[in-house]
């Protein structure tokens, strides 16, 4: 048996063509333009990658790209001012601090001093405590991204049996409740969960979230379970080149899995075009427009 490939990257694009669309519609309708905001403490690589290819989308997308960077020695004091400036500015419907932040500054506390109808990233308290009660929030990129494609591969996802392993504010618990939301009976699997491997081996629907290379093997997989990869780990190859892999050993996984991601091309994707989404979102929620009600379908 082999696993169906969810193309995340050809997935994506449909997601921001229909962002696109609904951008478009917006200007000609109302003049009005979604801004997404991002703002870069510090010299992360990884992150100046992640913000250059966030304001390149969102241009092309036909929304305001906003980049703020600062140095990384900033203090909190400028850096919490800067988010009070964007909060106040009517051009700006989504405001991104891209994490992880240099060590002097506390991550929750500029999290959430941006404004929830504004927090893009899904971060905010207030909007972990309406995701939990089911209530309507701005809901974190990479599970919402997940969420999407498992929806758009199965139909409904009613009564599906589901194992997050890892339990990160990020994407473990946010993800869980994405899925218990859509009615599936969901473990949380972490470092500490007894016989791993068994509480996997019971899942229809697999989400691996433990930034682990591949810790995940196939005979963990039950035949025909869904494989949800959101690993990206970089390790060394074959003559010593780095090489990106998931938290899943793919081939083992994708020889027993009905369906599998990719990594790349898999979840990764999926984020910033949820990001995306997410902008245009907040933008119609700020101006009281319609929403799209799935940029997926």
């Amino acid at each position: 048996m082999s696993a169906d490939v969810i193309d995340g990257k050809a997935f994506a694009g449909r997601v921001r063509e229909k962002v696109a669309a609904h951008v478009a519609q917006m200007k000609a309708d109302h003049n009005i333009t979604p801004g997404l905001a991002v703002v870069l403490v510090g010299e992360d690589p990884a992150s100046q990658v992640y913000v250059r290819s966030k304001g390149k989308q969102t241009v092309e997308a036909g929304m305001n790209s906003y980049e703020h960077k600062l140095d990384a020695d900033t203090s909190e004091e400028v850096l919490l001012a800067m988010i009070d400036k964007l909060n106040a500015d009517p051009a700006v419907h989504g405001i991104l601090v891209q994490l992880p932040l240099p060590s002097h500054l506390d991550e929750d506390l500029v999290i959430n001093r941006i404004a929830p109808e504004k927090d893009v990233d899904g971060f905010h308290i207030s909007n972990v405590g309406l995701l939990g009660t089911g209530q309507k929030s701005m809901v974190p990129c990479t599970p919402l991204g997940c969420l999407l494609m498992l929806r758009d591969y199965h139909g409904s996802l009613s009564g599906m049996n589901a194992v997050v392993i890892g339990r990160s504010n990020i994407v473990g618990k946010p993800m869980a409740q994405l899925l218990l939301n859509d009615s599936c009976t969901v473990t949380i699997a972490h470092s500490r969960t007894k016989n791993l491997a068994d509480v996997v081996r019971g899942a229809d629907i697999v989400v691996a979230a433990v930034g682990r290379p591949e810790m995940v093997p196939g005979d963990w997989i039950k035949k025909g379970a869904s494989v949800i990869d959101v690993g990206i780990n970089r390790i060394e190859g074959e003559g010593g080149k780095t090489k990106l892999v998931g938290d899943v050993d793919y081939e083992s996984c994708a020889s027993v899995a009905g369906a599998i991601t990719p990594v790349p091309g898999g979840v990764g994707p999926m984020t910033i075009a949820c990001l995306l989404a997410n902008t245009v979102t907040a933008c119609c929620r700020i101006n009281g427009l319609p929403e799209s009600e799935d940029f997926s379908s």
